[in-house]
């Protein structure tokens, strides 16, 4: 049977009625079997809506030329080129992502304003702040699962330790004299859940993001940083930093010498720095589902997975609903993770 959407009040009566028998031993099945009817039908609409008519906007969290700004821009060139439309980038840096979100949730639920979000504006800013200006899971229609990012320890070339025990060791020997930098809330949580764990006494400074954060770790102002690969890689092959541990489930292509947490007899950091597309509250389902299929899509494409590899970034699609599912399990991933790094909120 095919299902199209001039079916859908006939759907909708008939649910209605199924209410009133609700009795019926095989309701259950029957109820299953129209929401998966519906489903088809918001997927063979979003085929043939008429969007986009005009430019969207991606908009990014963090500086141009950081780590979610590429890949932003690795998938909104052929989104644009597929859709017809361009995607343009816009960067809106600040408050580790919330500028951004607040602004994403009070656009047009029209789809023609997107955020380009990441794990700290939807799952860890809630934890540690009480007061922030959109709710995470009211004021954004959730598009799509992109995928997440690596994170390694990286250290300047000038702090005597080529290994995790001995950036440890020389960390208890020398308290207060390792500055550790962060460009993002992942940093955040991680260096702190970190020297939780093993007792590191180290002194923090905050970078909006981590390209600014990266010269001066090169500088040798800050010893230390947790963060992605993309802007580190060429110094780490050149010898200015160093980087001593992988904070994923297997080595890294790009570094391959680098191990893991686990093959290192250590615990690994409790979070995923994940990244996904959201629009605003109430933006069309037809609409949502035709950019998370074009977008799944374009991460299927060797040449896209190649460049999106190069910035330590692991694609990952999904649907709608599953971005939503995820987002709540994300969200109390993070409290816990916080929890554990010993950071109250404000």
């Amino acid at each position: 049977m095919f299902l199209s959407i001039d079916h859908l009040p006939h759907v909708l009566k008939f649910k209605a009625a199924l209410k009133k028998v609700s009795a019926v031993l095989l309701l259950p099945g029957i109820v299953l079997g129209l929401f998966a009817l519906n489903a088809k039908a918001q997927s063979t609409f979003a085929n043939d809506v008429a969007f986009p008519i005009k430019p969207i906007h991606l908009v990014v969290p963090f500086p141009a030329g950081g780590a979610l700004d590429m890949v932003a821009r690795i998938i909104a060139q052929p989104l644009g080129e597929r859709l017809g439309k361009p995607v343009w980038i816009e960067n809106r840096p600040g408050a580790d992502g919330a500028i951004a979100a607040d602004y994403v949730a009070k656009s047009a639920p029209d789809g023609y304003t997107l955020l380009m979000a990441t794990y700290g504006a939807m799952s860890a800013l809630p934890s540690l702040h009480k007061s922030l200006p959109y709710d995470v899971v009211k004021d954004f229609t959730p598009i799509t699962n992109t995928g997440k990012f690596d994170f390694f320890l990286f250290t300047h070339a000038s702090v005597p330790a080529h290994q995790l025990s001995e950036f440890f060791a020389y960390v208890k020997t020398h308290p207060g004299e390792i500055n550790y930098g962060t460009g993002n809330v992942g940093g955040i949580v991680g260096t702190a859940e970190l020297s939780n764990l093993h007792q590191l006494h180290m002194v923090h400074i905050p970078y909006k993001g981590e390209v600014p954060l990266m010269n001066d770790l090169l500088s040798g102002r800050i010893q230390m940083m947790i963060g992605t690969p993309a802007n580190a890689l060429e110094f780490v092959k050149a010898g200015k930093l160093n980087a001593l541990v992988a904070f994923a489930d297997q080595r890294s292509l790009l570094l391959p010498h680098v191990p893991t947490m686990a093959e290192l007899g250590y615990k690994s950091l409790s979070t995923v720095a994940w990244s996904g597309v959201f629009g605003p509250a109430n933006t069309p389902a037809p609409i949502a589902f035709k950019i998370s299929r074009n977008i799944n899509e374009i991460m299927l494409g060797a040449h896209v997975r190649q460049e999106l590899d190069k910035q330590g970034f692991e694609a990952k699609g999904s649907t709608p609903a599953e971005l939503g599912l995820y987002l709540k399990e994300q969200l109390r991933s993070w409290s816990a993770s916080i929890e554990l790094a010993g950071l109250s909120s404000d």
